[in-house]
């Protein structure tokens, strides 16, 4: 009687146990649910001999104050800052829009650097349960549901806990060290692959740069420094107003956002230019709205220009978008060539300056569509418009693809952590 009560109970706690979707070969022991404080230990020696500041990015991670930030924002004596060393995990405390309860990163670098005497730093039983746990707090989601229990909110909206509540925190590990090292074996090849992908984008936008400095006339200037061969003959480039370059008025839109109809008609606030156009993005308004504000109507290889908030910011409209209505605070631009050069030359650094000069506000700026048609645009004749449209189309098509290869990274290392670490839900 008592063998089949125990067998029962047994098999009850297999079923509970605390175990991940997926594991690696050999390893079948239960995880732990352990405060944080069975694997992390503080310490706060101090930065007595002048070591470098450095500061917590969620993007950067770890890294030297004034190569990320552009100058130091130490005070100066620093001889109470904390040090961060090799492997320590250091927790920021510090309120981000999608990490509320602030940031956990480890530090991969030789050497001793000062942080912050506000973080807390903590020295990881060893180097795999602390990558682990910098692997865990990457996600929004799981950093809310582990840190919104034990955070307060102070005066001015700061947070308040010590670091001795932040070690009382549970968190799913694995008891094993070998099963931690694979763990974390794992997860650093796929941020080996994340990180030489992302280098191969910030090379091509580089690329870019470089080239959009060359084929557009720079400040002050109405020619530009390099042309392809077949147009080194050519005639010059003539400067005018933008508003002359277009077969249609500029015009701003006018349609007010919503109220929101599954089905109507699509249309384009300026926050949407933010990222890439695409018609399943876009939120829609009723026919009754649409048929008012058809004048605010913009179709493919129309330019629509932020005039507010993201002052600048630009794109073709897309074939997939065949037609649409623009909020307040947009504009339409229809050119007379190419919409693809004269988007590129709305981005370029000579107008990007004349558009900030002409604009107005301080803490929210906008310029008047006025001001935007005599906006000074240099261009060539319309086959070499077509070339240079041509190159960067090639070019940006390319940096959006290798884009979308980093996307698919990032949400494999996001699957992998789903199922790499057991669920909350389960313990």
């Amino acid at each position: 009687m008592s063998r089949k009560v125990k067998t029962a109970a047994t098999k009850n706690d297999d079923e509970n146990a605390l175990t991940p979707k997926l594991r690696f070969p050999g390893f079948v022991s239960a995880w732990s649910l352990d405060p944080l404080s069975e694997v992390l230990k503080e310490h706060k020696l101090k930065n007595t001999d002048g070591r470098d500041v450095f500061s917590v990015s969620m993007e950067s991670g770890i890294v030297n104050q004034i190569e990320l930030l552009g100058r130091s924002y130490a005070a100066a004596d620093t001889s109470h800052y904390t040090i961060g060393r090799r492997f320590d995990l250091v927790y920021t405390k510090s309120p981000l829009k999608a990490f509320p309860f602030g940031i956990v990163k480890q530090c991969k670098f030789d050497g001793e650097v000062a942080l912050s005497p506000l973080y807390g730093v903590f020295t990881p039983s060893n180097p795999f349960v602390g990558l682990m746990i910098e692997a865990y707090f990457e996600s929004p989601d799981r950093s809310k549901a582990f840190l919104s229990p034990l955070c307060q909110k102070g005066a001015k909206n700061t947070l308040q806990i010590t670091n001795a509540t932040f070690l009382s925190g549970r968190l799913p590990l694995p008891t094993q060290t070998a099963e931690q090292q694979k763990i974390a074996e794992c997860l650093i090849s796929v941020d080996e692959l994340i990180v030489a992908q992302t280098r191969k984008v910030d090379a091509l936008k580089t690329h870019k740069e470089g080239l959009m400095q060359q084929l557009f006339p720079r400040e002050s200037e109405t020619q530009p420094s390099l042309r392809f061969p077949e147009f080194q003959n050519a005639a010059e480039w003539e400067p005018d107003m933008l508003e002359n370059l277009c077969t249609a008025k500029i015009s701003y839109g006018i349609v007010q956002a919503g109220p929101h109809v599954p089905n109507g008609m699509p249309y384009i606030r300026s926050t949407d230019l933010n990222s890439e156009l695409r018609l399943a993005n876009l939120s829609r308004t009723s026919d009754e709205i649409a048929e008012k504000y058809r004048r605010s109507e913009v179709v493919p290889g129309d330019l629509v220009f932020s005039l507010r908030g993201n002052i600048g910011v630009s794109q073709v409209v897309p074939k997939d978008i065949p037609v649409a209505n623009l909020t307040q605070g947009t504009a339409r631009i229809r050119t007379q060539g190419p919409s693809e050069f004269y988007l590129q030359a709305l981005r370029s650094q000579p107008v990007q300056v004349r558009i900030e000069a002409v604009s107005k506000g301080s803490t929210f700026q906008e310029i008047s569509l006025e001001a935007l048609r005599e906006i000074p645009i240099s261009r060539p004749k319309i086959d070499e418009q077509q070339r240079i449209a041509d190159c960067f189309t090639s070019l940006d098509d390319l940096i959006a693809a290798q884009t979308r290869k980093l996307e698919v990274l990032k949400t494999h290392k996001k699957g992998l952590m789903q199922q790499l670490f057991p669920s909350m839900e389960d313990a």
